[in-house]
């Protein structure tokens, strides 16, 4: 039987497939992301799952086929740490190095160069310090202060000369108004390291001081081991208070902003041990003391009791009283230190304040008093002082 003409579906699937074609161009589809669109990749150094990451690393993250959005990098005590977004948004770096001992979590934010936005987690732990080294601040936080004070930092161990200048370009000063200064490399009167920052004149009455050190992770060498955080402490100057000590005429003038406020009679070091000169800075203070001749090398000669002590050089020179002197105002008969009447000595005392200088004149002492032996900066010229830094000047 006749059933007609046959018919050919096959001949309609090119038709179909290109009116498929034509629908998927026009899609609502085409112009964002697909569901299979691959998200960027992320790195982070040190690797994720790492248990003894590198003491000295820097943490750093890093996008592939795409970019960072966001990079927050957080420590086992809930400390922040702070980095740096590459320009290309494709990179992320700490500023500063990893701590000993510390497990750190990295949590990043990334978009596809096809759009496709995702997040990721890498956690990492530091291996342990053999030593780690510690620092005492003067002045400490809070403190108002003389227009003479240096920020002095002691260090618990060593510092090997090829890690200061990585140290002193982490130590920050800032003032509030602007000071110039300096840091400089010293050996304190204890042995210990140490590194001062003087201003290159004296502070001007009001100014806030802030220091901030980025310590954390940077290796102080083989005996001194490597800091476990960083520091940050601020101070006030108070007012300006200084005094000057003229030898010959056995007196000590106080001033206040450059002014005269009282001068006072008192007994400087005699001709065999005379006091010494140059500006020193008031570095303690102690309402009473007891005077013993074997810590200045005088053996067990006196041990004496004297009220209102101002302190000056680690090695023993003193402002204080001497009321066992019946020569003051008189002889320079002391053994370096300004003896005064108790009196006078609480004057001198509550006048000045830690940090305050005081400057010794026209004695018969050459001998250059240390920077180290006490906080004795003003020892040395601006130009002398910047040779101290481990930056060169």
């Amino acid at each position: 039987m006749y059933a007609g003409p046959r018919r050919h579906p096959a001949r309609l699937i090119p038709a179909l497939i290109a009116a498929g074609t034509l629908l998927t161009a026009c899609g609502p589809g085409a112009d964002g992301p697909k569901a299979d669109e691959p998200a960027a990749k992320v790195t982070v150094t040190p690797a994720a799952g790492t248990t003894s990451a590198k003491l000295g690393s820097e943490i750093s993250v890093r996008a592939d086929g795409g970019k960072l959005t966001s990079v927050e990098v957080e420590d086992d005590k809930g400390g922040k740490v702070a980095g740096r977004l590459a320009g290309d948004g494709v990179s992320w770096k700490s500023d500063g190095k990893v701590k000993p001992q510390t497990t750190y979590t990295v949590r990043s934010k990334t978009k596809s160069s096809q759009g496709t936005e995702s997040s990721a987690t890498s956690k990492f732990t530091t291996e342990r310090a053999d030593k780690v080294n510690k620092l005492t601040n003067t002045p400490g936080g809070g403190q108002t202060v003389g227009t003479g004070m240096p920020i002095s930092i002691l260090f618990d161990h060593p510092v090997a000369k090829d890690s200061r200048a990585e140290i002193e370009k982490a130590l920050k000063v800032t003032t509030q108004p602007k000071v110039e200064g300096a840091w400089g490399w010293v050996k304190d009167y204890s042995g210990k390291d140490r590194i001062d920052w003087r201003p290159k004149d004296y502070w001007p009455t009001g100014t806030k001081v802030s220091v901030k050190g980025a310590l954390s992770g940077i290796d102080s060498g083989d005996d001194g081991g490597w800091f476990a955080r960083d520091y940050n402490f601020g101070f006030r100057i108070g007012a300006d208070h200084k005094a000057v000590i003229d030898v010959p005429a056995h007196q000590l003038t106080m001033y206040e902003n450059g002014k005269s406020v009282g001068t006072i009679t008192g007994s400087a070091g005699s001709p065999q041990d005379p006091t010494r000169g140059g500006v020193h800075t008031v570095r303690s203070k102690n309402a009473a003391e007891t005077m013993d001749s074997a810590t200045i090398g005088h053996g067990s000669e006196w041990m004496l009791d004297s009220k209102w002590v101002t302190h000056l050089t680690a090695s023993g020179t003193f402002l204080h009283s001497a009321p066992w002197n019946k020569s003051l105002g008189v002889v320079n008969n002391s053994h370096g230190c300004f003896g005064m009447s108790t009196s006078d000595a609480k004057k001198v005392f509550d006048f000045l304040s830690i940090g305050s200088t005081v400057e010794v004149k026209g004695t018969t002492n050459t001998n250059k008093t240390d920077v180290g032996n006490g906080l004795e900066v003003w020892q040395e010229n601006w130009q002398q002082w910047q040779q101290r830094s481990a930056l060169g000047h």
